[in-house]
């Protein structure tokens, strides 16, 4: 008599159609369930039980990612509202760590991997943290040294009711390693010497470092010569067999370095705008196996309303010592503030990288025809020699919001050797970011520059100094900040520039600033008045660094200016 009365109970308190279930759950497992659960429509009693069961699983699973053992999970109607309820619980928090790192590892070094394990004790309990703190102290342990560690154990026990989780592991370093020789494979086009050259930092019967391994492989990587690039030590054969150790206790292990060779030839063409230039096309072509002998070839032409300008440079490999030597010509002519200017040159350069100093030793040669509008036409010729040093320490190097650039040059010419006027020239240019907080940065940048000479007559306005426009004193036209003569704008002997920026990130891709910009180029260094320009500007995070369009006030004119450039490849 009873069942017939449950059993109309039951399907009375069962939706008379098909509804999607509303999940209730607290803030702090919201998210995480919404992400991950499926709701779909049930459309009847046998779907609400079998959802509801799978629902329970479900939910447990998940929830004990993030430390909650004990969830309720309950399925039941409100009104015409099918709700699926869910109460995770007390949440676990972590109790006892045990750490046993097993192999010849010195004690100072093993205390403080322990003490570096990120998931301490009475901190709650996520599976996600607790595999970024297992592969944390494996990667440390393979850092250095030890090229075949591994976890031998590790093991989380959960007390639901005790709300606590207690965890063991053990790590075994194996043997200690040192490189071997290198073992090159993939090359067709390119010697094994080449590859050897671009080495720098794995040499054989050094101790294995990984991070010697990761700049060898970046030194490849960033070479014209190479579309991929792995580098690693040779840890064990197939059956996870180590090399043999030898009589002290370690492996000398070979170095696989297998590569794949990039296509010689690409041909780039391109199309864009800058307000300091106007419009421009532009083509180039590099040869990475020119003459095949692994020289690299770079020609082109660029093509702007105020500047065109045709150049071929050739790049050898680095030698023995890591100098990058190259060989180029270049031929320009420009029409900028009514100066008008046909170079040509030639000149050699060698570059060397020591830590995180990029030194360039240079000597050019160059013959320069100006024809100021309203003034007198020259020729001046120069044999230089340069000599220049760049700094640079930041996260991106495409972008300086958090770093310091610093770049010093050296340089001079002299009438007995193939040059109009002796002369030394002097520039420094400052950079640094400021970050303030994740959402908001200042950036200071400034330069000096000095030309010393008797006169400006007879030096190329390479060796001279304008300013104004992007990158520059913004406010200004490109290069309109000068010495007058004439109607022209020509280079001074002396420059000062300086800026301050502030910028507000509005989300991770979008920013605006505020800055102000002041500089100008002399030839009197009593006569320095410095132009000053101020103004607004957006920001974005492009995949090729920050661009920026400002909008600048040149408070010494009284005009607008916008400033931007885009470039587009095709």
């Amino acid at each position: 008599m009873h069942k017939p009365l449950a059993f109309a109970a039951l399907l009375l308190a069962l939706p008379a159609f098909a509804a999607v279930p509303q999940l209730v759950a607290p803030d702090e497992v919201d998210e995480l369930l919404e992400r991950h659960l499926e709701l779909g429509e049930l459309a009847d009693a046998t779907a609400q039980a079998a959802f509801e069961r799978r629902m329970q699983r479900e939910v447990a699973s998940l929830l004990a990612t993030e430390g909650y053992f004990s969830p309720l999970v309950v399925l039941r109607q409100r009104g015409e509202e099918l709700l699926l309820e869910v109460d995770p619980g007390p949440r676990s928090l972590i109790g006892s760590v045990e750490i046993e790192i097993v192999g010849d590892i010195d004690a100072v070094r093993r205390q403080s991997l322990v003490q570096g394990w990120k998931l301490k004790t009475g901190q709650p309990f996520r599976q996600a943290a607790w595999d970024d703190a297992k592969q944390g102290l494996l990667a440390d342990l393979l850092a250095v040294d030890f090229a075949a560690a591994r976890l031998q154990e590790t093991r989380a026990d959960v007390d639901p009711e005790a709300r606590r989780v207690d965890l063991h592991v053990e790590a075994t370093t194996g043997p200690r390693y040192r490189f071997g020789e290198l073992a090159i494979s993939g090359l067709a086009r390119y010697s094994p010497d080449l590859v050897e050259r671009l080495n720098r930092t794995v040499k054989p019967g050094d101790n294995y470092r990984e991070e010697h391994l990761l700049a060898f492989q970046a030194a490849l990587q960033s070479t014209p010569y190479f579309s991929s690039a792995s580098v690693t030590i040779e840890r064990g054969d197939a059956d996870g067999n180590a090399p043999s150790v030898g009589e002290d206790g370690w492996v000398t292990a070979p170095v696989r370095v297998q590569l794949r060779e990039r296509a010689p030839y690409q041909v780039s063409l391109g199309a864009g705008y800058s307000t300091n230039t106007g419009a421009r096309v532009e083509a180039s072509y590099r040869n990475s196996d020119f003459l095949s002998r692994a020289w690299e070839l770079q020609t082109g032409v660029r093509l702007e309303e105020l500047r065109q300008t045709a150049y071929a440079d050739v790049f050898f490999p680095p030698d023995d010592r890591q100098h990058r030597d190259g060989v180029g010509t270049a031929v320009e002519n420009s029409d900028i503030e009514k100066l008008g200017i046909r170079r040509v040159g030639v000149g050699a350069t060698r570059v060397q990288r020591r830590g995180s100093i990029e030194q360039r030793l240079g000597l050019n040669w160059q013959r320069e025809e100006q024809s100021p509008q309203g003034a007198p036409s020259t020729t001046n010729r120069a044999l230089t020699a340069m000599v220049g040093w760049t700094w640079r320490h930041a996260k991106d190097p495409l972008d300086l919001a958090e770093g310091v650039s610093l770049q010093l040059q050296l340089g001079g010419a002299s009438k007995q050797l193939l040059s109009d006027q002796n002369f030394v020239r002097t520039y420094l240019r400052y950079s640094q970011g400021i970050p303030l907080s994740t959402t908001d940065a200042l950036l200071f940048r400034g330069e000096l520059g000095a030309t010393l000479a008797s006169s400006s007559n007879g030096i190329p306005q390479d060796f001279l100094f304008r300013t104004g426009g992007s990158n520059s004193v913004r406010g200004y036209p490109y290069l309109s900040l000068g010495v007058k003569e004439g109607a022209a704008i020509v280079g001074g002997r002396y420059l000062v520039t300086m800026s301050g920026e502030y910028t507000h990130w509005l989300n991770p891709t979008w920013g605006a600033a505020v800055f102000v910009d002041a500089g100008n180029a002399v030839d009197d260094p009593q006569q320095m008045n410095l132009a000053v320009g101020y103004g607004v500007g957006a920001r974005w995070r492009s995949p090729a660094g920050p661009l920026g369009i400002d909008l600048a006030y040149g408070q010494r004119d009284g005009t607008l200016r916008l400033d931007f450039s885009l470039a587009i490849p095709f």
